[in-house]
């Protein structure tokens, strides 16, 4: 009996598909490092020692390591190219998040070459922190030259350019000193006297700036005076064209009239004209003498004075309080303190700058 050939296949059973051949990258012994006790070697752990230096960098470990996600921003800080975040939000104060988009696209401000940034320069003014100032710029709510600029790295020249804060100019230049003085009685308001009397300059001490005095006080009043090297503020202060209002306590004698605050604000007439007041009201009353303040925007000479005399009242002491914006709070006599960015802009805004 002859034997069959040794390379003959058996007959394939109907309907089942032939097998592949067999051979050693398909077969199930090659297929255990597919199997999960193999796959421990693509593990964190064994990706650490047996993995290539390629597979140990695109584990789950190894991506937190090696920032696998380049397009994301994991210092979370604004970039200062764009003043965007990654997906186009910055920070809002105390890690809120605004959704507005922010692109260097949405403003035409052209950049100063050699120039400061934006944000400096409002640090720099005492508008708050740089991060703060950052806010500001991301919100919409800084203007240079009544541009609204929202780029964190524009650039400036606070020189010459015009910079605002919701819609308030901020003292930019650092060569400009803005200062309260509160003047004792008995000094006068001249930076020098040739007959030796004291005056404001005693009390500004030795300074580098050559400062301009707001005004006056008459040599018996006391009170706030400002001071400034800026000096269009300082003459639109002093004018009466821009009617900035001037607050004074006044001591007077009594009993006061009922009627002395209506015939304040009809107006008084004096030998240089009628002067009226803006504002009158009694502080207090203690007998024969009663403690009253009185607003007003004329600067004539004791005008004050003169107007409470010719009611009737004199006065034993004058202090002025405020000039515009700017009160003169607890500030000691003789002593003097630098205005804040906010009531330096108040000023502006006062005179129309």
């Amino acid at each position: 009996m002859s034997r069959a050939p040794a390379n003959r296949r058996p007959a394939r059973r109907p309907g089942r598909p032939a097998a592949a051949p067999a051979d050693r990258e398909s077969a199930p012994r090659a297929d255990r490092g597919s199997s999960p006790r193999a796959d421990r070697g693509s593990s964190p752990r064994a990706g650490r020692g047996t993995g290539s230096p390629s597979e140990r960098g695109t584990s789950p470990r190894a991506g937190r390591m090696t920032g696998s996600r380049p397009d994301r921003d994991t210092t979370g800080r604004p970039d200062p190219r764009s003043g965007t975040r990654a997906g186009g939000r910055t920070r809002i104060g105390g890690g809120a998040t605004a959704r507005a988009l922010i692109s260097e696209g949405e403003d035409s401000l052209v950049d100063v070459e050699g120039g400061v940034r934006l944000q400096k320069v409002l640090a720099e003014a005492g508008v708050g922190s740089r991060r703060h100032c950052e806010e500001l710029i991301g919100e919409g709510r800084v203007e240079v030259d009544g541009e609204t600029v929202r780029r964190f790295g524009a650039r400036v020249d606070p020189q010459h350019q015009l910079i605002r804060v919701d819609g308030r100019r901020i003292p930019a230049r650092a060569d400009l000193v803005y200062v309260a003085l509160n003047k004792p009685a008995g000094v006068l308001t001249t930076m020098s006297d040739n007959r030796g009397r004291p005056t404001i300059a005693d009390l500004l001490g030795d300074r580098a700036e050559r400062l301009f005095h707001v005004g006056r006080l008459d040599y018996d009043t006391e009170g706030l005076m400002l001071l400034t090297n800026d000096g269009e503020l300082a003459h639109r202060l002093a004018h009466p064209r821009y009617g900035v209002l001037k607050t004074y306590l006044a001591d007077v004698s009594g009993p006061l009239r009922r009627d002395l605050g209506r015939q304040l604000a009809t107006g008084i007439g004096l030998s240089d004209g009628v002067a009226t007041a803006d504002r009158f009201r009694v502080v207090e009353r203690t007998g024969t003498r009663a403690l009253v303040e009185i607003t007003l925007h004329e600067g004539r000479k004791h005008i004050v004075r003169r107007m409470l005399a010719e009611a009737g009242h004199p006065v034993r002491r004058l202090v002025r309080t405020q000039v515009g914006p700017v009160r003169l709070g607890s500030l000691r006599s003789g002593a003097t303190r630098r205005l804040s960015t906010a009531e330096i802009g108040e000023l502006y805004a006062a005179v129309g700058l």
